[in-house]
C-alpha cells in the first residue's frame, strides 16, 4: 500500500515541478509558454516537454449572447429534458450520447464552444431531433444567466425534468492562477460557482417537473478517505474558508485564503461541489421532490482533464490506473455510469454519493475474473459511497453555501422559496 501511494505521487506531482513560466500578450491574447529548465536534453528529447497554452483575455462577450431559440418545446416532445454542461468532451460527452440514443431524453448540450458540440454530436451518432446545443460559459456569470434565459424560452412552459453539472477544469502545472471574467480563480469559478449559480437559477423550474434529477459529478480527489484524495499530495482543505468568504476575488486564489496551489485548487473545487449537493438535499429536497445527487465515475485517464499533463504522464498514467491500482474506466462506461445516476430507478434517492466497484477506497485487488476489484474501475455494481469527514463537514458546508451565494450574486428574487 505504501509503494503503491508512492508511485501515485510520483505521478500525480512529477509533472508539477514546472519548468520557468512567462506570459506574453499578443492581439488581446495571453500565450503562455514554459520553457525546459536547465536540463541538457537535445532538441529531440525537449521537444514533447514544450508546451504553449492560449488564454484569451475574457471568455464571454456581450456580442456573443446567443439568440434564443424558441418553440423548443415540439422537438422535445414526450421525452424527458437534461441539460449537460461540459458535453462536448469526455465524460459530458458519452454520457450525452447515451441518454440520446435511449429515446426517452432530449439532451441541451450546455458548452463553450458550439461548433466543437455539433461535430461531437455527430461523431457519437446521436440522433437527429435528439439534442440541441446552447452556449454556456461557466466562467462568466453573465453567460450563466443567459443561458438560463435561452434555455427556459426554448422549452416554454415545458420544466426542465434533469440537470447534470459535469464541466470541468483542471490546471495543476500552472504556477500562478488564471482568472475568470468575473475575477474567481479558473477552477473553482467554472468548477463551482459557475455551476452553483446554474443549479440555483433552475431549481424553480426543475420542481415543477416529475421525478426531476440534479447531479453535480464528484471526484475520489476530493475525499480523503480515498487512496486518490488521502495519499496523493495535496490533499484538499477548505482550510477556515477565508478566501471565499472574502469573496474569492483576484488577487485571492484559493478557498483557504493561502497561496495558490494549482491540484489543491482543482480538489477544493470537487469538495464545494460535493458539499453542495449535501446543502441542496438539506434545504431543498423535501419541498422541491428534486432528487439532488453526486458520483464518482472512476479514473478516466485518458479524458482531456489531463491535457496539461506533460506527455510522458498522459502514457503512463492509464497503463498504471489499469495494472497497478485498478481504478482505471473508460470515458464509454464512465459516461454510462453517469447517465444510469440520472435514468435507473435505483439512483431516485436524494443525497447520496454514487460510486461502483468499490469506490476507489483501495488499490484494487486482483480476482479470478481476472480484473481488479474494489478500486473504483471499471465493472461492478452502483452503491452508496461514503464521503470524507471532511466533505460532509455539515458547518463548514453551510458556510460554504452562505459565501457561495454571495460571490455569485445571488438575490432573494433569485432564490428558490418552495412550492
Amino acid at each position: 500500500m505504501k509503494f503503491v501511494g508512492a508511485l501515485l505521487t510520483i505521478l500525480a506531482t512529477a509533472s508539477a515541478f514546472a519548468p520557468a513560466t512567462f506570459t506574453t500578450q499578443n492581439n488581446g491574447v495571453v500565450t503562455k509558454v514554459e520553457h525546459v529548465s536547465s536540463l541538457k536534453m537535445s532538441a529531440t528529447q525537449s521537444e514533447p516537454l514544450l508546451a504553449t497554452t492560449e488564454l484569451p483575455e475574457k471568455l464571454y462577450f456581450e456580442k456573443e449572447k446567443e439568440f434564443p431559440k424558441v418553440l423548443g418545446g415540439m422537438k422535445i416532445g414526450l421525452r424527458k429534458l437534461v441539460v449537460i454542461t461540459g458535453a462536448s468532451s469526455g465524460l459530458g460527452r458519452k454520457c450525452a450520447s447515451v441518454l440520446a440514443k435511449t429515446g426517452r431524453y432530449f439532451v441541451v448540450m450546455a458548452v463553450r464552444d458550439k461548433e466543437k458540440a455539433k461535430q461531437v454530436a455527430q461523431e457519437e451518432g446521436m440522433p437527429d431531433g435528439s439534442y440541441t446545443v446552447m452556449k454556456l460559459e461557466l466562467g462568466n456569470l453573465q453567460s450563466v444567466r443567459d443561458f438560463v434565459a435561452n434555455l427556459k424560452a426554448f422549452k416554454s412552459a415545458r420544466p426542465l425534468t434533469h440537470l447534470i453539472c459535469n464541466a470541468a477544469v483542471y490546471r495543476p502545472k500552472d504556477p500562478n492562477p488564471a482568472w475568470t471574467d468575473d475575477g474567481f480563480e479558473m477552477s473553482m469559478g467554472v468548477n463551482h460557482l459557475g455551476h452553483f449559480l446554474l443549479v440555483n437559477l433552475l431549481l424553480d423550474d426543475m420542481s415543477k417537473a416529475k421525478g426531476a434529477r440534479c447531479c453535480i459529478v464528484g471526484s475520489i480527489t476530493g475525499n480523503t478517505n480515498t487512496v486518490g484524495g488521502g495519499l496523493v499530495y495535496p490533499q484538499a482543505d477548505l482550510g477556515n474558508l477565508s478566501g471565499l468568504e472574502e469573496g474569492m476575488k483576484n488577487p485571492i486564489a484559493m478557498a483557504d485564503g493561502k497561496p495558490f496551489f494549482g491540484a489543491k485548487a482543482y480538489k477544493d473545487a470537487k469538495v464545494c461541489n460535493m458539499m453542495t449537493v449535501s446543502q441542496l438535499h438539506e434545504r431543498y429536497h423535501e419541498s422541491s421532490g428534486i432528487t439532488f445527487s453526486s458520483m464518482y465515475p472512476g479514473c478516466i485517464a485518458e479524458t482531456a482533464l489531463f491535457r496539461e499533463k506533460r506527455p510522458w504522464f498522459r502514457k503512463a498514467f492509464p497503463w498504471f490506473m489499469k495494472y497497478v491500482t485498478g481504478g482505471y474506466v473508460s470515458e464509454q462506461e464512465a459516461g454510462e455510469r453517469l447517465a444510469q445516476v440520472i435514468d435507473d430507478p435505483i439512483c431516485a434517492k436524494s443525497g447520496v454519493y454514487w460510486s461502483w466497484n468499490g469506490g476507489a477506497k483501495t488499490v484494487g485487488r486482483w480476482d479470478e475474473s481476472g480484473k481488479p476489484k474494489g478500486a473504483g474501475g471499471s465493472g461492478g455494481e452502483i452503491f452508496e459511497n461514503e464521503q470524507s469527514d471532511a466533505v460532509r463537514d455539515r458547518i463548514v458546508a453551510q458556510r460554504m453555501w452562505d459565501a457561495s451565494v454571495k460571490a455569485v450574486g445571488l438575490t432573494e428574487k433569485d432564490m428558490y422559496k418552495g412550492k
